[in-house]
């Protein structure tokens, strides 16, 4: 079974299930309006138990991989790379939908 491996900021690690991905959007971060230093892409992927929400910058390639089933882990990296990687994960958290899980 095809698994995303989302590693979050506070460095827990989930495996969610391909079979439970519903789907992705990926936005303007709302909170540019506030801070202008903030990531300014927010893609939101949900799945049918938990919504991963990725911080960053060219997180284009992410959500492609992700419609492809394709992407096999996801987690931040440290600012500094931030200039020198075409896509950079500034923050990743997992929030679970469904209780008891």
């Amino acid at each position: 079974m095809a698994t995303l491996n989302v590693i979050a900021d506070n460095e827990e690690s989930f495996q969610l299930s391909y079979a439970q991905f519903l789907y992705s959007r990926l936005a303007s971060n709302p909170a540019l309006e506030k801070e202008p230093e903030a990531p300014p892409q927010r893609l939101m992927i949900c799945f049918a138990v938990a919504e991963v929400v990725v911080l960053g910058s060219g997180l284009k390639t992410i959500d492609r991989a992700i419609q492809k089933h394709e992407l096999k882990f996801v987690q931040r990296a440290d600012r500094h790379y931030a200039n020198t990687l075409k896509t950079h994960v500034a923050a990743v958290t997992v929030t679970f939908t469904k209780e008891n899980v």
